[in-house]
């Protein structure tokens, strides 16, 4: 380990709720305690079908005894390469109470990442969800000298598929007893709170993948804590979409089984919306890029009414903000305002609310920087977006708002059992049984994380203000200028997000003598408002060499920039004509920008910046 960091002498804790616990416990408690037709909820054939508890805990049970028939030993690991479904939850609850630690792989993950993270955590098995996935699986095999079984979710078996999860679960089930039932529940619950429960890989922004070790009680102290923050109950409906190896969303998954919350399970990230009004969720756990789509999409339709409909638009905007200024101040608006918000709700805010289904008590929001006028916007609308904070190495959660206690701008305040404490440089640091047991295969990089009075160093810099944490920045995202300036990039790339001609913006400027921006425009509303200037082009390359567009979107990026120092600000602004991706390796699976990467492949176009 490190030597110890001298801290500020602000530190939040409070004590931890309830004792420490195990993953596999509390599935069995949820299935015995809540027992409903309506555990999950399914797409089958353009419906949503219940799946119960007695069900689930049947098709786990069989899954977890078919690895053990093939001979996948308790300890070994098994890796799941899918999107969000219920077969990863099946996968994953067979493999807790198997005894055998999971290795999450994103779906959108190139080969060479898969066969890296497959060969160092030495994977026994993985279970695949479609056939290019099993298809990327048989491409490295050969490399992989521990894996010894290939499983697949599909009805068939795909080419590089040993044999289906259907046929795993009848070779589990051929075994059943009563005895090998029993035997089954009783190894299950020999699980320990220190014992490995899954293995997370980081995709970072710089570097290879971590491997992120978490343990039983890791997340079950932050199923602990959150369900003790944020109350949620047996009538409650779930909408889950994030991937699954995203630890946000594992973890208030478990939190809404343990809860008894029926958990939806979206078609696709492309059908969010629709299902949403099918299932119409009382809950949403997402990332802040959903919530600013939405809210784009509100602006959109909001500017394309007639001139009455902007103006009622606008008017109710006014009047909810100043509602939720008073709200937020923890006073009570007066008659008249009150009045006056219960008109612009039945005008305005209730179409809104419909069309996420109607029924929804908050947002949950984490993962990255939400823009408080999103916030600020969703809260006036009677649908509180409530912001946390929190890394894979946490579990994730550190801090989370709740719906008494919440400070748009901040991520809320630090959760039970839950230690926060600011460095001298800025730097957040935390401590408590939420933070990893470390880097899989990684000793220094662990040691460097975790210093040797138990901080975990985040890499991100903020402040406590009367209790609630407020994120800044990433320590290492900081653009330091030749001229020694310090800029933090993510707020100033929130703020030119916000812009509705904007759908993706990166600063760049790292001991560059100033900064610059890459901006990837809102092409649907760009292209619109290009046709009514009589401007045609034949594809969107020749669309941003129009001298008159690239006029349009550099008043547009600046018009948001107003108020920044003169050194923080853009002095040149790019254009890029594709959206930047998870696949061709600019984000990482959570959405974050690779900066690095950004850098390296849009080389040419930043030179030009600084040469023109």
């Amino acid at each position: 380990m490190s030597t110890a960091t001298t801290t500020t002498p602000v530190a939040i804790s409070s004590p931890r709720i309830g004792a420490p616990g195990t993953l596999t416990r509390l599935f069995f408690d949820a299935v015995e305690r809540h027992d409903r037709p309506t555990a999950m909820l399914v797409k089958v054939e353009g419906r949503y079908e219940g799946v119960s508890h007695r069900a689930l805990a049947e098709r786990v049970r069989h899954a977890a005894m078919g690895l053990a028939a093939l001979g996948v030993q308790r300890g070994e690991r098994v890796a799941i390469l899918s999107e969000t479904r219920l077969e990863w939850a099946i996968t994953d609850y067979a493999c807790l109470t198997g005894g055998m630690p999971d290795v999450p792989v994103y779906p959108t993950v190139p080969a060479e990442q898969v066969q890296y993270i497959l060969g160092d955590a030495g994977v026994a098995a993985i279970f695949v969800a479609t056939a290019e996935h099993a298809a990327t699986v048989a491409s490295v095999r050969e490399a992989l000298p521990t894996l010894r079984h290939v499983i697949g979710f599909g009805a068939t078996r795909w080419p590089g598929v040993d044999i289906t999860l259907e046929a795993l679960e009848a070779r589990g089930a051929a075994t059943e007893s009563d005895a090998a039932t029993a035997a089954y529940r009783a190894s299950a619950l020999e699980v320990t709170p220190q014992d490995v429960a899954t293995i997370i890989y980081t995709s970072g922004t710089t570097g290879v993948p971590k491997g992120v070790v978490l343990t039983h009680d890791n997340l079950f102290s932050n199923v602990q804590a959150v369900t003790n923050a944020i109350p949620f109950t047996r009538a409650d409906v779930s909408l889950s979409f994030l991937p699954l190896s995203h630890v946000l969303e594992r973890m208030f998954d478990f939190l809404m089984f343990s809860c008894g919350v029926t958990i939806a399970y979206v078609e696709s990230m492309d059908t969010i919306l629709q299902n949403m009004s099918e299932v119409r969720p009382t809950i949403v756990v997402a990332v802040p890029r959903v919530y600013e789509k939405i809210y784009s999409r509100v602006m959109e339709m909001a500017r394309r009414g007639s001139a009455v409909t902007r103006g009622i638009f606008a008017w109710a905007s006014a009047v909810g903000d100043r509602w939720a200024t008073a709200m937020l101040a923890g006073t009570q608006p007066d008659r008249s305002l009150g009045l006056r918000y219960a008109l612009a709700q039945r005008l305005v805010f209730s179409k809104i609310r419909k069309r996420v289904g109607g029924r929804l008590r908050y947002f949950v929001s984490g993962g990255a920087p939400l823009a408080p006028e999103i916030g600020r916007f969703f809260y006036a609308a009677g649908l509180p977006i409530l912001e946390g904070y929190g890394l894979t190495e946490t579990s994730p959660v550190i801090a989370v708002n709740t719906p008494t206690h919440i400070r748009i701008g901040t991520v809320g305040q630090p959760i039970a059992g839950v230690e926060v404490t600011i460095a001298p440089d800025g730097e957040i640091l935390t401590r408590g049984p939420n933070v990893m047991r470390g880097y899989l295969n990684q000793p220094a990089i662990t040691a460097e994380a975790i210093d040797s009075e138990g901080w975990f160093h985040t890499g991100d810099i903020g402040a406590l203000e009367d209790g609630f944490l407020r994120i800044t920045d990433r320590k290492k995202n900081l653009i330091v200028t030749s001229g020694g300036k310090n800029i933090a990039p993510q707020p100033i790339e929130g703020l030119v997000v916000m812009n509705p001609f904007v759908s993706q913006a990166v600063m760049i400027g790292d001991r560059r003598k100033f900064p610059v921006i890459l901006v990837v425009p809102e092409f649907t509303r760009l292209e619109s408002w290009a046709a009514q200037q009589g401007l045609d082009s034949a594809d969107r390359r020749a669309l941003l060499g129009l001298p008159a567009v690239r006029t349009k979107m550099e008043t547009e990026v600046r018009s948001a920039l107003a108020g920044l120092a003169h050194y923080e600000t853009p002095r040149k602004v790019g254009l890029l004509e594709h959206e930047l991706t998870v696949e061709r390796g600019e984000l990482s699976p959570k959405l974050e920008v690779k900066r690095h990467v950004i850098a390296q492949r849009y080389a040419n176009e930043i030179e030009a910046l600084y040469t023109s």
